[in-house]
């Protein structure tokens, strides 16, 4: 869901000692500080940093003299960590979405599309009601660094609905160009909650917020909705 370059625990001074251990793993403080054009107390402080991130990680070497030195290398959260090129290519397919004129194929595709995208995180999800299971997404969410929360309303129905409300976009692209994103996202929510879903605010319509609203009685299937 984030779209970032590098995770928002690194700071842009990070990306050029990144790509250095991008292109050579095994770099010691000394080679990264010469290749970098600051100090060794400079290295340090960031690798510390990437290395609390789980960015970077450490092994010991042993030199010629019997003096232990460390060698540093990416993580496999690292290496996943450079490029944002997805990004391209989530427009590209989404605009081959788009681009399908027979409205039943297209609403299935959204269907399929949310149903996918919940089967990456339904394993992460948990609790006994609807409520329970929305602020399970709401925190799987704010892990990726979107702002939500979740609260019980009772306003204009006759049973309390539980509300997710979330204060950015995990797709602002794609909405801007097509809100089926806002569809997929909906169905998404539905089957990770098992309850009804409803998009009552969304930011596309001059909302400060996007709110989705999800009735505490259970679906008795998967929902196949793609409106």
């Amino acid at each position: 869901m984030n779209n970032a370059c590098f995770p928002p625990h690194n700071r842009s001074s990070d990306a050029a000692l990144i790509n250095l251990l991008r292109a050579k793993n095994g770099l010691c403080v000394s080679d990264l500080a010469q290749s970098l054009g600051v100090t060794a107390t400079a290295v340090r402080q960031r690798l510390e940093r990437l290395m609390r991130g789980g960015i970077v990680g450490r092994k010991s070497l042993l030199q010629a003299r019997g003096r232990p030195t460390h060698a540093y290398d990416l993580t496999e959260k690292g290496l996943r960590s450079g490029s944002d090129n997805f990004r391209d290519l989530a427009l590209v397919l989404w605009n081959e979405v788009r681009s399908v004129k027979e409205p039943s194929v297209r609403k299935g595709l959204l269907a399929r599309i949310g149903s996918a995208m919940a089967g990456m995180y339904r394993d992460r999800i948990s609790g006994s009601s609807v409520g329970e299971r929305l602020e399970s997404v709401a925190a799987l969410l704010r892990e990726r660094h979107f702002p939500c929360d979740t609260s019980i309303s009772s306003e204009n129905s006759a049973k309390p609905l539980a509300v997710l409300t979330t204060y950015s976009c995990p797709y602002p692209e794609l909405a801007e160009q097509d809100r089926g994103i806002c569809a997929s996202e909906r169905i998404m929510l539905q089957e990770l909650v098992g309850s009804s879903v409803q998009l009552s605010e969304c930011r596309l319509d001059g909302s400060s917020c996007c709110r989705f609203t999800a009735s505490e009685t259970l679906l008795v299937g998967p929902p196949i909705d793609g409106s």
